[in-house]
C-alpha cells in the first residue's frame, strides 16, 4: 500500500471514530504526534483540533518546548499545556521508569479529556513502551498503531514538515528525567544536577553549531554523590570537550565529571524483582541503557538493593574497560 492510500485509510478511520465530536491529540512536537496531528488536520476543519501537550516544566527541554509551539503555529492549530511535573518528580522518587510514566503521567494527563472527545495518541510499531495494542480503545484512537518509523516519516515528508531537533538523540528526544539513573530523592541535588548538565551540554553544542546523532548526560553514583558521565556521537574534538567539562563542573551539585570516550562497565544496583528476573535485566541493558552512551557498555548486576523505596534500578558507579 503506498502513503497516500495509507493515509486515506488513516483519514477513514478518524471520521469513523471521532464522528461529531472534538479531537485532542497528546502531542510532543516529535515525529508521531506530528504526523498525527497533520493527518487530522487534514481530514477536519481545524477548530475541531487540540493539541495537548504534558508539560513537565524544568525536565522538559527549552528546544523541546520551542518545537511544540513552532509546530502547533505552523500547523495553526489550538494548544494546550497540561502540567505533569510534580506526578513525575514523584514517580522518579523510587527510580527511572520510563514505562510508567508514558502509561500513567501522559497518557494519563491526556486521558483526562476523553469526557470531551476523542483522544488520539501517537503509538506506533517501533515503540518500545506505551503502545496500547489496538487502535481504538475506551475513547482513545491510535491512527498509527500499524506503521512503522519509515513509514511515518515517509507521510511526513508528504505533507512537507520537518520536525525541529533536539540533539538528544536519533530516536526519541524531549525528557531530561530519563538521563538520571537513580532515585530522584531530592530534587534539589539529584534532579537539579541532571536538569543543569543536559541544558548546559546542548547549549554548548548548538554554541558550535555541532552535529550529533546523541547528546546527554547522564546522571549516575550513590545517593549522596551525583557522577556526571556525558555522552557525544560523534565525539568532539579536545577544546569543544574541555569546555562541556569546565561548565558543567561549575554546577555545585555536580560532584565529578567524565566524558565517556571509551568502552565501560556500570554497577547497577536494582529491585530484586529485576535482579532475579533475566527479561528485565536484558531489557534494562541492551533497550534503556546500551542505546544512550556513546561508547560500548557492560553492565554489573550482581548488586541486590535493600531500599525498599527503589522500585527500578540505580547505577551506582562506573568504571572504564
Amino acid at each position: 500500500m503506498n502513503i497516500i492510500n495509507k493515509i486515506e485509510e488513516i483519514k477513514n478511520e478518524y471520521k469513523l471514530y471521532a464522528e461529531d465530536k472534538k479531537i485532542y491529540i497528546a502531542f510532543s512536537g516529535g515525529l508521531d504526534s506530528t504526523v498525527a496531528a497533520l493527518i487530522a488536520r487534514d481530514t477536519f476543519d481545524n477548530s475541531k483540533i487540540t493539541l495537548i501537550n504534558v508539560c513537565f516544566g524544568a525536565y522538559s527541554y527549552s528546544k523541546g518546548l520551542e518545537a511544540v509551539l513552532s509546530l502547533a503555529n505552523q500547523m495553526n492549530l489550538r494548544l494546550f499545556f497540561t502540567q505533569g511535573e510534580k506526578e513525575q518528580e514523584n514517580l522518579m522518587y523510587h527510580g527511572p521508569n520510563c514505562n510508567q510514566c508514558t502509561k500513567n503521567i501522559k497518557l494519563g494527563k491526556v486521558k483526562e479529556f476523553v469526557y470531551k472527545g476523542l483522544v488520539v495518541v501517537g503509538s506506533n510499531q517501533s515503540d518500545s513502551w506505551g503502545k496500547l495494542g489496538i487502535k481504538y480503545n475506551d475513547g482513545i484512537y491510535s491512527p498509527l498503531l500499524n506503521l512503522n518509523k519509515k513509514e511515518i516519516n515517509e507521510i511526513l515528508n508528504f505533507y512537507g514538515f520537518k520536525i525541529p531537533k533536539i540533539g538528544e538523540s536519533n530516536f526519541r528526544e524531549g525528557c531530561k528525567f530519563k538521563h538520571l539513573l537513580k532515585m530522584a530523592v531530592n530534587n534539589k541535588f539529584h534532579s537539579r544536577a541532571d536538569v543543569i548538565a543536559n541544558e548546559v551540554l546542548h547549549d554548548i553544542l548548538d554554541f558550535y553549531n555541532y552535529e550529533r546523532t546523541l547528546g546527554n548526560v547522564k546522571i549516575i553514583g550513590p545517593l549522596s554523590k551525583n557522577i556526571a558521565l556525558i555522552n557525544v556521537k560523534p565525539i568532539p574534538e579536545n577544546s569543544i570537550k574541555k569546555i562541556i567539562i569546565e561548565k558543567i563542573s561549575q554546577e555545585e551539585t555536580i560532584d565529578e565529571v567524565v566524558f565517556v570516550d571509551k568502552p565501560l562497565k556500570l554497577k547497577v544496583a536494582a529491585n530484586p524483582g529485576i535482579i532475579n528476573n533475566e527479561n528485565s535485566k536484558y531489557w534494562i541493558e541492551n533497550g534503556r541503557l546500551a542505546p544512550e552512551f556513546a561508547m560500548p557498555i557492560e553492565v554489573d548486576w550482581n548488586t541486590k538493593s535493600n531500599n525498599n523505596k527503589l522500585w527500578t534500578f540505580s547505577v551506582v558507579d562506573y568504571q572504564f574497560l
